[in-house]
């Protein structure tokens, strides 16, 4: 009789030693944290918003030629440069300002969207960055740069059968393309049943057996596409429609014992989740729909009569889900993410000295520095009642100095810039 293998024979999986191997890195820096005297703690900790904002001015006046293989990503470039530096309550002086918007507007196609770069094809994903920038530099030239009525035109040309939308001519259908699209038109006010129209199916098609939200049907639960539906189904109103309490149990187990969260089940913490999933908690936190909670716990009519354990009427979740309406409610439960914890990761983790980075051992970039930051921020509000409302010292993670702007978590505009360009664009002439 043969004997059955030994525990000698066990060897860890590649995912497993990359997890150990992270998890040494980080709890390195944390032990370091730990045995040095509190005023060097305290140094650790705050938000180097200098060496930040002299690496992002940087960047938009000038990138190397290691950046070519961006070339069609610019307007994306724009974005996380330009609302990393909203983030942190600065602006660009008045000439660059003018040359963001002109640069922009240069890659506006004649037909409606916005390309990659002057005379590239447009994109809904490139579209999306696109006027997120522009919202986010504000005032008249830059908002009224956006041609609404081309814009609409393309969102139509890229409706696809399915329901959802394309990315561009002949380019994929899946869950971020239907989130670019609904969010453009949400903040522009161009949406209309025609755009909603099937999106729902699409997205509820997308949700999977562990609750996340996949890019297509068929694939697997994702951060960045569990963000895109989840946010997508609040500006249509169809949020009922997830199974929420799934979904909220899938996205609190993404947190890791990092602090970080993880994008998929079995892989590595990374900074740039801190939104995609922050920011999803965020989202689902204003709706209320935390699992174990009652529906005297969660309505805000308290005569409302019991829908059960864990549950909301269709018509409350909606009437909250109503875009304006969702950033102004008043918040009632405790966050789904571990706040404190999420701010320790991104401060003493992913910042460096100019920049943030996706985990130790990586190098800092753009994009990493944008959701970096988005997601501190949506972690250092997530216990303020209201959207706008200063947080609690003790909900601060180092000093008070670290204060990010508010955002609004649905298109990750900050909330100053999403208020302006939602003024605008309300009063502006119908198409």
């Amino acid at each position: 009789m043969e004997s059955s293998s030994s525990a000698a024979d066990w060897k860890p999986t590649i995912s497993q030693e990359e997890q150990w191997t992270l998890e040494g890195q980080v709890f390195h820096i944390y032990r370091m944290f730990c045995d040095i005297p509190p005023n060097s703690q305290s140094a650790m900790l705050e938000l180097q918003r200098d060496s930040h904002m002299e690496y992002l001015v940087k960047g938009l006046r000038h990138l190397g030629p290691s950046f070519s293989v961006l070339d069609a990503n610019r307007p994306w470039i724009c974005y996380w440069i330009l609302h990393s530096i909203a983030l942190l309550g600065e602006s660009v002086d008045v000439a660059l300002e003018h040359n963001a918007i002109d640069f922009i507007s240069r890659c506006q196609d004649q037909h409606g969207g916005y390309g990659g770069g002057p005379g590239q094809m447009p994109h809904l994903a490139t579209t999306y960055a696109a006027v997120n920038s522009l919202i986010t530099l504000g005032g008249h030239k830059s908002l009224a740069s956006i041609d609404r009525g081309k814009i609409y035109s393309f969102l139509r040309r890229m409706k696809h059968t399915s329901g959802g939308f394309s990315m561009h001519d002949g380019g994929e259908v899946d869950v971020r393309a239907c989130y670019t699209a609904i969010s453009v038109a949400s903040v522009l006010n161009i949406l209309d049943e025609e755009l909603v129209q099937g999106v729902g199916n699409y997205i509820l098609s997308c949700q999977t057996y562990e609750g996340g939200i996949a890019g297509e049907p068929g694939s697997e639960a994702h951060g960045g596409y569990t963000f895109c539906g989840l946010a997508t189904m609040i500006l249509i109103n169809e949020v009922n429609r997830l199974n929420l309490a799934s979904l909220t149990d899938w996205l609190v187990f993404r947190q890791g014992i990092e602090g970080g969260f993880q994008g998929r089940t079995n892989k590595l913490v990374d900074g740039c989740y801190s939104f995609w999933q922050g920011g999803a908690a965020v989202l689902i936190q204003r709706l209320h729909a935390v699992t174990g909670s009652t529906s005297s716990e969660l309505s805000d009519d308290e005569d409302s009569p019991d829908q059960g354990e864990g549950q909301q009427s269709d018509d409350e979740l909606n009437s909250s889900s109503s875009p304006v309406n969702f950033i102004k409610r008043h918040t009632k439960t405790e966050p789904l993410l571990q706040s404190q914890a999420l701010q320790q990761y991104i401060l003493l983790c992913s910042q460096v000295e100019g920049g943030f980075r996706d985990k130790p051992g990586k190098s800092r970039d753009h994009y990493h520095t944008c959701y970096c930051l988005s997601g501190l921020a949506v972690a250092q509000y997530s216990w303020s009642k209201d959207a706008d409302s200063a947080p609690l010292p003790g909900s601060l993670l180092g000093p008070y100095s670290n204060l990010l702007e508010p955002v609004n978590p649905l298109h990750n505009i900050v909330l100053e810039q999403y208020n302006e360009a939602r003024e605008f664009f309300s009063s502006a002439s119908t198409l």
